[in-house]
């Protein structure tokens, strides 16, 4: 079975377009009008080895806040529908990940149940046009689509690049293991309860 979804989201302040593939081999065609976002969710798509088109067209003529946040929820969204009933994923999954004198730790639990924990600080306001508290709602957006849990620390490190790049690509990575099929359970939902849902 092809894990794989597209998701289209239109509103009057965004229209977006994006296609997943989870078994894919982490291919990107990324067009968010937004440059350091475009590049950070390039190597999500690399590291995770997730097949990942988006094409986001936004009202970037008042800010980059819309655009950031609705690609957020879209690729969540994308996921969240190509998990299925997450039926023999691994589910959890963590990464602490070095970038220069940079470390980030990123956990994930595709649970069903949307939860953020952000520990990052920004010393720099802004990276090429985009303003790097957008970030977080970038983050907060995915889990929210995607029906995860993730917690989300910058251990420490200087310069802000490194920082978010950092984040991205253990989180990438994180999401990887957590999605991954185990040989040993691959026909079991991953949970006593038997199902992945949302339920407590």
């Amino acid at each position: 079975m092809t894990r794989t979804a597209s998701v289209e989201r239109k509103t009057n302040e965004t229209e977006i377009s994006v296609t997943l593939t989870i078994d894919g081999t982490g291919k990107r065609d990324i067009q968010t009008g937004i440059g350091f976002l475009d590049h950070m969710l390039e190597q999500l798509a690399r590291h995770s080895l997730m097949d990942i088109t988006l094409v986001a067209k936004g009202d970037l003529h008042i800010d980059d806040h819309h655009t950031t946040e609705d690609t957020g929820w879209a690729i969540g969204q994308a996921l969240k529908e190509a998990l299925g009933d997450r039926k023999g994923i691994m589910r959890y999954g963590a990464c602490s990940l070095p970038m220069d004198e940079t470390l980030s730790h990123v956990a994930v639990d595709v649970s069903g149940r949307p939860f953020l924990v952000w520990r990052a600080e920004m010393t720099t306001p802004k990276l090429g046009t985009m303003e790097t508290e957008l970030f977080r709602e970038w983050f907060q957006a995915f889990a929210m689509g995607a029906g995860i849990t993730l917690h989300v620390e910058n251990l420490y490190g200087a310069n802000c690049h490194h920082i978010i790049e950092s984040i991205f690509k253990a989180t990438a990575r994180a999401l990887r293991a957590a999605t991954e099929i185990d040989p040993r359970a691959a026909d079991q939902i991953p949970s006593t309860k038997g199902t992945l849902g949302g339920s407590l």
